[in-house]
C-alpha cells in the first residue's frame, strides 16, 4: 500500500468511526423534554382536617413553591411554606399546609414552582416556571351527618392493581382513601416511590381526593424507608394518629414489623416493641377523649390485624397491647390487611367485640376494595373483589 492509498484507508476508517460515535451519542442523549424543568409527581393531597389541607409535589430540580387557591372557583389567595423566617426554596420536595379554611368548603388550587439554576449568597438565578393544572379539594367536617371512604391495602408497587382498584372505587363518590399498608414495597429509591405510587396515585385520584397512609411492615424496609415521611404527611407528623370526620372518630395505628426486633432481617436496626408501647400510652388517652366517646362510630385502621393473621411476634404484640383497649373503647370496626387473603371476622366476645375486615392483595385474584358508608345511625361496610363483586358486607347500627 502506497502513501496515498494508506491516507484514503485512514480517512475512511475515521469517517466511519465519527459516524458511529455521533449516532451513539444521539441515541443516548436525553430528549429536550427530559431536560425540561417539570413536576415529576403531584400535586397530591394529604392530612385533611376541618380547616386545613397539606399539598405535596416534587419537581425535577430545586425550585420555589407556591400554592394559589380560593373558594368559589377563584385562585385569589397564595400560600407558601415559611420556616424560621425563610420561604421554602432550593428543594425538590415541596409541602405546603394551607390553614384557616372553612369546614366542608370546596376550594380550587394550583401549584407553581420556579426553577433555581444558581443559589449564591447574594444572588439567586431563576429558570423556568411550571404550573399544575387547576384542581380542587374539599375540607373535612367533624359535624357532618354522613361520610364515605375507601380502604386499599397490600398493593406492593403494583400499578395495574391500583388502577383496577380505583376503577371499582369510582363507581360511587367518596371523600378520602386510606392506603392501609404495604402500598410501597420495600422503598429503595425516590424513583420507586414516585413511579410506583405517587405519580399513578396523583393521576388516578390524589390531586382531588386525599389519601392517608397507615404504614405497613414493607414500608419499614429498604434504604428509603426512613425517608418516606418526606413524601407523606399525616395530621400529627407520626404514623399513628386520629381525627374525626362526619360521624366517625378515626384511629390509625402503626403495627410495625411482623417479626421480632432481633430477627436477622432487620440488622439490629428495629425497636418496634418500644414503639408499640409508645402507641399504647397514646391510645389509652385517645379512648378517654370526649370527642371519641361521643362519636356515633369509632373505626380503627392498622396494617396487621390483631386477630386472624397467625401468631407472628408483631401480631401477638399488637394484640397483647391494644386488643383490650379497643374493647374498652367500644370500637365499632377494625380494618386491616397484611395476610393477602380477604376475610371478614365476626365479633368474638372478650377477644374483639367488633368485626374485623381484612383486605386481600396484591394479585389480580386476591385484591380487594373496602368501602365504608356512614350516617349517624348506621355504618355500612362492603368488601369488593377484583371484578367488583361483593365478597363481604356488614351493617352496624348505632
Amino acid at each position: 500500500m502506497n502513501r496515498r492509498e494508506f491516507a484514503k484507508s485512514v480517512a475512511a476508517i475515521s469517517a466511519g468511526s465519527i459516524f458511529i460515535s455521533t449516532k451513539d451519542l444521539l441515541a443516548s442523549a436525553p430528549s429536550p423534554d427530559q431536560n425540561a424543568f417539570k413536576i415529576i409527581a403531584g400535586p397530591y393531597l394529604q392530612a385533611p382536617t376541618n380547616t386545613s389541607i397539606t399539598i405535596i409535589w416534587i419537581t425535577s430540580t430545586s425550585s420555589t413553591a407556591t400554592v394559589e387557591y380560593g373558594a368559589g372557583g377563584e385562585l385569589d389567595k397564595k400560600a407558601v411554606l415559611t420556616t424560621d423566617g425563610q420561604i421554602d426554596a432550593n428543594t425538590r420536595i415541596h409541602r405546603i399546609k394551607i390553614t384557616g379554611l372553612k369546614p366542608a368548603e370546596k376550594y380550587t388550587y394550583r401549584v407553581t414552582s420556579t426553577e433555581i439554576t444558581s443559589y449564591q449568597p447574594y444572588k439567586v438565578t431563576y429558570g423556568q416556571t411550571v404550573k399544575s393544572p387547576t384542581c380542587s379539594f374539599q375540607t373535612l367536617n367533624s359535624n357532618k351527618m354522613d361520610c364515605s371512604f375507601i380502604v386499599l391495602n397490600d398493593i406492593h408497587d403494583n400499578i395495574k392493581t391500583l388502577e383496577s382498584e380505583i376503577s371499582i372505587a369510582n363507581q360511587k363518590p367518596y371523600e378520602m382513601i386510606f392506603l392501609n399498608g404495604d402500598i410501597f414495597n420495600d422503598p429503595m429509591s425516590e424513583a420507586q416511590i414516585v413511579d410506583k405510587v405517587l405519580k399513578p396515585a396523583t393521576e388516578l385520584f390524589a390531586s382531588e381526593i386525599p389519601f392517608l397512609l397507615a404504614r405497613g411492615n414493607h414500608e419499614t424496609r429498604g434504604a428509603y424507608a426512613r425517608l418516606l415521611k418526606s413524601y407523606i404527611a399525616t395530621p400529627n407528623d407520626k404514623y399513628y394518629y386520629s381525627f374525626k370526620h362526619g360521624p366517625i372518630y378515626f384511629i390509625v395505628l402503626d403495627s410495625g414489623e411482623d417479626k421480632e426486633d432481633s430477627h436477622w432481617a432487620y440488622s439490629g436496626l428495629n425497636d418496634f416493641d418500644s414503639y408499640r408501647n409508645e402507641q399504647t400510652e397514646w391510645l389509652k388517652k385517645e379512648i378517654q377523649k370526649e370527642d371519641f366517646k361521643k362519636a356515633p362510630f369509632r373505626v380503627v385502621l392498622s396494617h396487621i390485624p390483631l386477630f386472624g393473621s397467625g401468631d407472628a411476634h408483631g401480631t401477638l404484640d399488637c394484640r397483647k397491647k391494644w386488643a383490650a383497649l379497643l374493647n374498652e373503647g367500644k370500637i365499632n370496626l377494625h380494618i386491616s390487611g397484611h395476610t393477602h387473603q380477604p376475610a371478614v371476622l365476626e365479633p368474638v366476645a372478650d377477644e374483639h367485640n367488633y368485626p374485623i375486615f381484612i383486605g386481600g392483595g396484591p394479585s389480580k385474584e386476591n385484591f380487594t376494595v373496602i368501602r365504608v358508608d356512614t350516617t349517624v345511625d348506621k355504618l355500612s361496610i362492603t368488601m369488593f373483589g377484583n371484578d367488583g363483586e361483593v365478597i363481604g358486607k356488614t351493617e352496624i347500627k348505632r
